[in-house]
């Protein structure tokens, strides 16, 4: 498989080498299990020497080397200020990477990134009416400036219509494992196991609830009135009256910005409350469960399964 990997002035170091990486060592363990090498890689950029995020220069290709590609991977820019982020995807300095991207995918290549390339992807206009992840805390901007993308910020890896996202920072890794998996499953585990990378199909456990509420400062109220309220049997109609706003806009609010809905989010806080004390206490899951507003603690049990992926003798192992 030809594969092209963008880099340009600002790219992700960390990102940029993991994909690099990832595909050097399954090319090197590929003949442990009788496959021949497989990815040749290429680096494409849209000037004859690129600056990365850390400053190390990179000497790439011209970007018109990507068309003979089989697959266009873009990392992600290497900003963690929303705005700057913005201000990189939107303008000029990435306006050839954009272009590259559309006339890739126009041409039926299939297009990937992780973290904040996703950006680059949804503002190219490849992620319209498509599922898609990016990186978890970047999530109420992406959903504010791209409506039309159907995002899912708990997964770790989408793949939708030739079209593959992946999740923050090191979700890089992940998502040069899924394109080795995509051709045999055998090396991509091999690769796992000598990189000692472990499957994460979720981000969700990773995810801080509060963070993403203070996007918004009608879902921000909310979560102070949910954390207040945590043991307590709670009532959207009342928790809505509370913070001073209507039942619908609350709904609106923490659909826009988080992507769920209000019960759902005072879900997520009681398993971010209960999955601490169960990290961080001796105290019985019974007592957690009061702690959190539920009275019988299977229902925590399931609820903690369902959005960790853990048991809770596993979030206890962690003390």
């Amino acid at each position: 498989m030809r594969i092209a990997v963008v880099v340009y002035d600002g790219v992700f170091d960390s990102g940029l080498a993991a994909i690099l990486d990832v595909l050097d060592n399954a090319n090197a363990l590929a003949r442990q299990i009788d496959e021949p090498p497989t990815w040749n890689v290429t680096l494409v950029g849209p000037a004859p020497q690129v600056r990365t995020g850390a400053g190390f220069l990179v000497a790439p290709e011209p970007l018109e080397q990507a068309h003979t590609a089989d697959l266009l991977v873009v990392p992600a820019f290497g900003a963690s200020d929303p705005d700057a982020l913005l201000d990189h995807v939107g303008g000029d300095a990435s306006l050839a990477v954009r272009d590259l991207v559309a006339h890739t995918r126009a041409r039926g290549t299939t297009v990937a990134s992780a973290c904040a390339g996703t950006f680059l992807l949804a503002e190219a206009g490849v992620l319209d009416g498509l599922r898609a992840t990016t990186t978890w805390w970047l999530s109420p901007v992406f959903r504010k400036r791209y409506p039309k993308v159907e995002l899912d910020h708990s997964q770790m890896l989408i793949t939708s219509d030739g079209v593959i996202t992946a999740g923050a920072a090191f979700g890089h890794v992940d998502l040069a494992l899924a394109i080795v998996r995509a051709s045999s499953p055998a090396l991509a585990d091999l690769v796992a196991r000598y990189l000692v990378v472990d499957e994460r199909p979720s981000q969700a456990a990773y995810t801080i609830p509060g963070a993403l509420a203070q996007s918004d400062p009608t879902v921000a109220a909310f979560e102070l009135w949910i954390r207040e309220h945590l043991a307590e049997p709670i009532r959207i109609p009342e928790a809505a009256g509370d913070i001073g706003v209507s039942e619908r806009t609350l709904q609106r609010a923490v659909q826009r910005t988080i992507g769920t809905s209000p019960i759902r989010f005072v879900q997520d806080l009681r398993v971010e409350r209960a999955s601490h004390l169960l990290r961080t206490t001796d105290l019985s899951l019974e007592t957690i469960s009061r702690k959190v507003g539920y009275e019988h603690p299977n229902t925590l049990r399931v609820l903690l399964r369902e959005r960790t992926g853990k048991t809770t003798s596993a979030l206890r192992g962690g003390n």
